[in-house]
């Protein structure tokens, strides 16, 4: 399927807010998946060694724009296998090939959305890695896709898989924190600055066009293409849809687990986001904040807070990074590799050890739920968008300048049209364009 015969045919889609019943459960030969992986120069080469890994899996394609980064990586998976994926740079063949039950996506924000809905539309289930989209509509229309096809969308928050953040739900879960209205989640890393080089010419082993997609056509700048796409608004979500969607992730999942234990409904989309930062450390030609504190308030009387700052490395509640939930009788310290709780007066009552990075346990849910047509543990709709949704209302509100009350009803800001156009990007390039909501 060619990408105008996914445009012309996007009117198939359809987005509602209600749940539907759960994917088509797939009938696999031998019990195997076939897989095109696409997209794999960072995170994605992990991602492809973790289904790689796989019994089950047969990895057919590797797909990237880099040829360099192409052949190495493709090199290196086949030295673990012992087989050699077919190596392509077009993502069309893969989704043109009706053998491939899965595309798994390592690819920059800005080229999620696309691959997750043309894959859908193709008929394979889907993993994107974190966040669900470049912005909020796109990870509306991705949720569209998946439950008009009744396809499986993981989306690429590790955490959802890892033992000891399961364990620290199922303690939140029995209520022993008490009345809990309050959560916090928070980010430390040590970035560097990026300088402000000057545009040059792209490398002769990319595609520079289709790598730019939906985005604007800009002079080719080797700060604004491989890893460092991420700290500009064409491209990426900053350090909040970067690392903060793993915290933010863990945090929504403790606040609303401890909210229910206590009779209380989900949380749902938070009624009113305020922000505060900016780039007070870096001068440089990074775009998003270096600095960075965001509140979210909730209907059901709780409110979220996420503390970020990129150019020091420091520890809150003795973790680096991580997330807490705090309640009238303990709270709970869950960290990327242990959870703790305690009691009232701060003694520590639970230790649980783990690790952060369940790659192949969260691709094994995945597969496992292609051949149940269960919902994986980071399900796009409930999970992914959710979680991912609070880094672009978080972003949205920085880039406005004020406190935001969005309506998920209508993608909207309540009573702020300006601040509307942070919904979605203000022009899609053609031909790489999102499927209007409209036209669904």
């Amino acid at each position: 399927m060619h990408r105008r015969t996914f445009l012309s045919t996007s009117a198939g889609l359809v987005a509602t807010a209600a749940i539907l019943p759960r994917a088509e459960a797939m009938n696999l030969a031998n019990d195997r998946v076939t897989l095109a992986m696409i997209g794999v120069k960072g995170r994605g080469n992990g991602v492809m060694h973790a289904f790689a890994g796989l019994p089950s899996v047969d990895l057919k394609y590797v797909c990237d724009i880099d040829e360099s980064v192409l052949g190495s990586r493709t090199e290196g998976v086949a030295a673990k296998t012992k087989h050699k994926p077919e190596m392509v740079k077009d993502l069309r063949k893969c989704l043109d090939d009706k053998s491939v039950d899965c595309i798994a996506l390592g690819t920059p924000d800005h080229w999620h959305a696309l691959p997750t809905i043309w894959g859908c539309m193709a008929g394979k289930h889907v993993y994107v890695e974190k966040p669900d989209g470049h912005n909020l509509l796109e990870g509306r229309t991705m949720v569209a896709a998946a439950k008009k096809h009744k396809k499986v969308v993981q989306l690429g928050t590790q955490s959802r898989s890892g033992v000891h953040f399961i364990k620290a739900m199922e303690y939140i879960a029995s209520g022993k924190l008490g009345k809990v209205v309050f959560a916090r989640a928070w980010e430390s890393a040590k970035q560097r600055d990026l300088g402000k080089p000057a545009d040059g010419v792209a490398p002769s082993t990319i595609d520079y066009n289709v790598w730019l997609g939906p985005a604007p056509l800009r002079p080719f700048n080797p700060l604004r293409f491989h890893g460092n796409w991420r700290w500009f608004f064409d491209y990426g979500s900053g350090d909040l849809g970067n690392d903060g969607v793993h915290r933010l992730d863990v945090a929504r999942w403790a606040l609303e687990t401890a909210v229910l234990a206590k009779g209380g409904k989900p949380l749902g989309w938070p009624t009113r986001v305020s922000v505060g930062g900016g780039k007070y450390y870096f001068d440089d030609a990074q775009e998003w904040p270096d600095t960075l504190q965001v509140n979210y308030d909730f209907a059901c009387g709780a409110l979220m807070c996420y503390e970020m700052r990129i150019w020091n490395a420091y520890h809150f509640e003795g973790e680096s990074e991580g997330a807490a939930v705090y309640g009238d009788e303990g709270y709970a310290i869950i960290g990327n590799s242990r959870f703790r709780a305690f009691d009232p007066k701060g003694k520590m009552i639970v230790e649980e050890s783990g690790g952060y990075h369940n790659d192949a346990g969260h691709a094994q849910n995945f597969l496992d739920c292609m051949k149940s047509g269960e919902r994986p543990t980071a399900d796009l709709e409930t999970v992914g968008h959710p979680s991912s949704g609070l880094c672009h209302l978080g972003n949205a509100a920085w880039r406005a300048g004020r406190t935001l009350r969005f309506d998920p009803d209508t993608y909207t800001f309540i009573g702020d049209k300006d601040a509307d156009q942070y919904v979605t990007r203000p022009e899609y390039r053609k031909p790489y364009l999102l499927p209007k909501l409209s036209e669904l």
